[in-house]
């Protein structure tokens, strides 16, 4: 029987939400919430959305909440937990919503949508292995971490509609340079809207040799300043207007 347990997350500065997890789902990190603000900036009108990598539902539900998506509210994910979650999550805020569990794109084939939201893990594989974010979840991600990502990006422009918005987060636990080369290939814009900079987390510090040699191998970026190792998060808006 799946052990559930549930968390706050933090809707704004004056409300919380409480949502529902279990193992095997994606927990939201301070990239997510990254994310939904920038996203919930950019968006001026309610609008057909995919949160792709759904996890416990939180960007999409988020967005909804925030009245900024068209009934119903798309959304999938590898993971059957996640998707379990994000069923039980959407329900409780009274979210109408189409939940599909599968990889990447093809639960999809043949939609297309006003906004798509990425937030499909996107950090080197031998990195997430050893993060506190990724406990049970699996990161098929490659050695720089740009397997999945890379190709969301290359296939998002079919999934859109003409007007139609990608949104993805860059992390630079992750080679950045081939994911922003490949979003720049595949979209007529790309503009970054949020950015954000984060001390390592202890689990990781544990770890300097790995981190040192992927970086040395251009695998990750990081940067040292005050004393401390830094990694960033990038918030990218891609469309073909």
């Amino acid at each position: 029987m799946t052990q559930h347990t549930e968390f706050n997350f933090p809707l704004n500065s004056e409300r919380e939400i409480t949502l529902t997890s279990a193992p095997g789902a994606f927990m939201p990190t301070g990239t997510t919430k990254l994310l939904i603000d920038a996203v919930q900036r950019k968006i001026v009108k309610p609008v057909s959305l995919l949160d792709l990598g759904c996890g416990t539902g939180v960007v999409g539900l988020a967005l909804h909440l925030h009245g900024l998506v068209k009934s119903p509210l798309y959304a999938s994910d590898l993971s059957e937990p996640g998707v379990s979650c994000s069923k039980i999550n959407l329900k409780r805020y009274e979210c109408v919503s189409e939940v599909r569990n599968g990889s990447l794109f093809e639960p999809w084939l043949g939609n297309k949508f006003d906004v798509i939201v990425d937030d499909i893990s996107g950090i080197a594989q031998e990195v997430a292995a050893v993060s506190p974010w990724f406990q049970g979840v699996p990161c098929k991600s490659g050695k720089d971490g740009t397997s999945l990502v890379a190709d969301i990006i290359r296939q998002a422009p079919q999934y859109l509609t003409k007007q139609g918005q990608f949104f993805f987060p860059l992390i630079s636990l992750s080679n950045v340079d081939i994911l922003l080369n490949t979003a720049k290939e595949n979209f007529n814009t790309i503009e970054m809207v949020a950015r954000q900079e984060w001390p390592l987390p202890d689990e990781l510090k544990q770890h300097m040799s790995l981190l040192e040699r992927l970086s040395d191998e251009g695998c990750i970026k990081l940067k040292k300043k005050f004393g401390m190792f830094l990694w960033y998060t990038e918030i990218y808006c891609a469309y073909n207007v």
